[in-house]
């Protein structure tokens, strides 16, 4: 009975956003109430029964059919959007040179913020007096964390960096569509980069066949596209349903005791963000206007921890909101997913081995490890998966690089949870500002969409 009016309650919580939607409430208006909603339902959940209770595990398993439900059909669009948003970034290039020009900025950005962020990370840990893991001292590691970091580990045994790099390129492309590597989604970006190069060829030296198959692309993109604007229709609802799950199963206990690394990589995680809003300023672009428009994104991001699963309202919110072209959208939203996130392959990375480090006699104080370190964190952060649990792959590929023992990490995964939300909306926001400045500087940034008056009085002057 407590679980049935717990699901009843929040059925008419939705409801009425259902009602308020269709009264026009605004789109930004409403994810912002299921957020608020989702942590005042979830908190109070958690208060009256408790994180582990049969109640609230029940009552959470039918709410989340419409969250699960959500970012099961947003995983569904990745892999083809992926696909259908390279091939068309090619198919739209005005001229080869723009292809150099927009990789050489896209990668340089989600690269050097990453280098920044791990930096930072080491930075958080040495402020906190994190390092030697005595904050942890007398907790005992999660059976089930160990379990997945032992899984984790199972993939990577025996594998240098290198050949960890060299696996992701892809031997069967249909094995990697259907999504059965970890690595598949960079293996499809791989491919996809390999046919825009192909049709560049083709473009030059068959034309007719050329315009054929871009006409084919653009068909699908529309098909894709229309897709996505139907499942992103859902969102308010799925960010209520996920927020009521987190805050109602993350233990306030677990938080309480390592709330000090909570706060540190949340201190991180803030100060790349400010590293993010400089670069906009020293762009010329208003950082208000952009996190104004990049809102949706990022509320989503924090909610479902999935990278992936926000590359279509990624895509959308740069298109159709920010101004950026849509060659320059695609490109950076598919790369953002696989290359160089600030939060899963910066941050966390260099906090747990900063951590762990000392246990083993390193200085982390030393130039050389902290250089080595961010080195390592970049490379990487290739084929990073833009999932939940995305984090832990990588940090045990920079721990296993660096001969660094793993078991701390079996109790930090206990609130992980509450810090993949930070690190996937930090994980976004880099590959849509990687979109943005990108754009500006190639000269295809919509002042006048994006809503930028000040620069919108300059071009015209």
């Amino acid at each position: 009975m407590q679980t049935f009016i717990i699901v009843i309650i929040a059925a008419i919580i939705m409801a009425g956003m259902v009602y308020l939607h269709r009264r026009h409430w605004g789109f930004n208006k409403l994810v912002f109430l299921a957020l608020a909603l989702g942590i005042i339902g979830g908190s109070a959940i958690q208060l009256l029964y408790g994180p582990t209770s049969k109640t609230v595990t029940n009552a959470i398993d039918w709410i989340n059919i419409v969250g699960n439900g959500y970012i099961a059909l947003l995983q569904m669009l990745v892999i083809p959007l992926v696909f259908v948003s390279l091939v068309s970034a090619f198919t739209r290039l005005k001229a080869k040179t723009n292809l150099k020009k927009m990789t050489a900025n896209v990668l340089g950005i989600l690269l050097s913020t990453t280098a920044i962020a791990s930096f930072l990370g080491i930075m958080s840990v040495i402020a906190f007096n994190l390092q030697g893991a005595g904050f942890i001292k007398g907790m005992a590691a999660n059976s089930t964390a160990v379990e997945a970091i032992k899984t984790h580990q199972e993939t990577l045994k025996d594998l240098t960096l290198p050949q960890q790099i060299t696996n992701l390129l892809p031997t069967n492309i249909f094995a990697d569509f259907a999504g059965t590597r970890s690595s598949s989604t960079i293996a499809v970006v791989i491919f996809s980069l390999m046919v825009g190069i192909a049709y560049l060829w083709l473009r030059d030296n068959q034309a007719e066949e050329a315009r054929i198959f871009a006409k084919g692309i653009a068909a699908l993109q529309g098909i894709v596209s229309r897709l996505v604007k139907m499942v992103l229709e859902l969102t308010p609802y799925g960010i209520f349903a996920l927020m009521v799950k987190a805050t109602a199963t993350s233990s306030f206990a677990s938080i309480a005791k390592l709330g000090t690394f909570i706060i540190a990589a949340y201190v991180a995680i803030i100060a790349m963000f400010i590293v993010h809003t400089l670069i906009l300023l020293a762009n010329r672009i208003n950082p208000v206007t952009y996190y104004k428009k990049a809102w949706p994104a990022l509320v989503f991001a924090f909610t479902s921890r999935t990278s992936a699963g926000t590359l279509p309202l990624n895509v959308k919110i740069q298109r159709d909101s920010l101004g950026v072209s849509s060659p320059v959208a695609n490109f950076a939203a598919s790369f953002g997913l696989t290359i160089g996130q600030n939060g899963c392959a910066g941050i966390y990375p260099s906090m747990v081995a900063a951590i762990i480090a000392p246990t083993v006699g390193i200085n982390v104080l030393s130039w050389q490890f902290i250089l080595t370190l961010m080195a390592i964190d970049v490379i990487a952060s290739f084929g990073v998966a833009g999932v939940g649990g995305g984090a832990t792959f990588t940090t045990l590929m920079v721990l296993g690089t660096l001969n660094l023992p793993v078991a701390i990490m079996g109790v930090l995964i206990a609130i992980d949870p509450i810090i993949d939300m930070a690190r996937t909306a930090l994980n976004v926001n880099d590959s849509i500002l990687a979109g943005v400045v990108t754009a500006k500087n190639m000269g295809e940034l919509d002042y006048e969409q994006l809503g930028d008056r000040k620069n919108i009085v300059a071009n015209e002057l």
